[in-house]
């Protein structure tokens, strides 16, 4: 079934879970991790993630078993997912966004939820602080406000007479919500249309043509459309900026945001050290401290848009 999957099947009963403050690894226990992703396609940020929990003794088909629920792009199945999880009891909770971190802390306050790309998790009420969370929650947060702001002030670098930005937005996100009500930096104007589902994709692109957008700079929680937003936006020779390296890889004209596969593995890091006994509520939430700049020259030079210098000299990656 869509959105659903389990990594590996356990090797018995043992992977009924322990109170988080007395776990520790041992010899012949089955650890089962429940994980609220997005997509079921993340070719950076699985591997990564399970790469980490192996060099740190957590191996599938051995000791470990991990339920995997991805939305596929709809926040409103979180709920459901993360009853389907907490249900199972598993030992961690690894949770992607704030709809889906939300979704497992109002089911459970006892079995640890590792969250992962949730701006300001404390003013969401899922951590006291950051320095010490204070529950079951803790993880990394996200960088999206300062992010936003550079993807905004790189646009101006490459085509500083575009100013019209299109934006898609998801309200069952409360992230997106947030960016969607802060809006945009002094001197753009947004033209936003709200994106649930791929049904939604070209009535979207209908509305930035009619609103005359210049360029679309689309929320994350729309990422699991990329192959259809890009070619789109091809189709009407629109500019897309993105967060992540796979879409300038895919046609978007630039990328800046976190290093998913870091951040990925930190996070499976932070799994390993409540396996291990670590009480979450003592780990500080981090935000991601790899970021990257990847440049489509290609995309660029097939709008008729030049790069400067000064930018393509900063890029960790030039696509030509």
């Amino acid at each position: 079934m869509i959105g659903r999957r389990v990594f590996v099947i356990g090797l018995g009963a043992g992977a009924a879970a322990s109170p988080w403050h007395v776990l520790a690894q041992q010899a012949g226990r089955v650890y089962r991790v429940g994980f609220l992703g997005i997509a079921a396609r993340e070719d950076r940020v699985y591997p990564a993630f399970f790469r980490a929990l192996r060099e740190h003794g957590f191996v599938e088909a051995r000791n470990l078993v991990v339920e995997l629920r991805t939305s596929e792009g709809r926040e409103d199945r979180h709920a459901a997912f993360a009853a389907e999880i907490v249900a199972m009891k598993p030992d961690v909770i690894v949770a992607v966004g704030s709809a889906a971190t939300i979704a497992a802390r109002r089911l459970t306050r006892t079995i640890p939820i590792v969250m992962a790309a949730v701006p300001n998790p404390e003013r969401l009420g899922l951590v006291e602080s950051l320095a010490r969370p204070g529950g079951n929650v803790t993880g990394f947060s996200s960088t999206l406000l300062d992010v936003s702001g550079k993807l905004f002030e790189m646009s101006r670098e490459i085509m500083p007479e575009r100013r019209r930005v299109g934006t898609f937005w998801n309200s069952s996100s409360p992230g997106s919500v947030a960016a969607h009500r802060r809006g945009p930096p002094p001197g753009f104007v947004a033209i936003s249309f709200e994106v649930r589902s791929e049904a939604d994709i070209e009535p979207a692109f209908a509305y930035l043509v009619a609103e005359r957008a210049e360029l679309l700079i689309p929320h994350p929680t729309v990422r699991i459309y990329r192959d259809r937003i890009l070619a789109l936006a091809a189709n009407h020779r629109l500019p897309v900026i993105f967060m992540f390296r796979e879409w300038a890889e895919a046609g978007a004209i630039f990328s800046y945001g976190p290093d998913l596969r870091d951040n990925f593995r930190q996070v499976a890091l932070y799994v390993v050290k409540i396996l291990n006994g670590a009480d979450p509520a003592a780990l500080p939430v981090q935000q991601p401290t790899k970021f990257e700049l990847v440049i489509n020259l290609k995309t660029a030079q097939a709008l008729g848009i030049t790069i400067p210098p000064a930018l393509l000299v900063r890029a960790d990656e030039v696509i030509e």
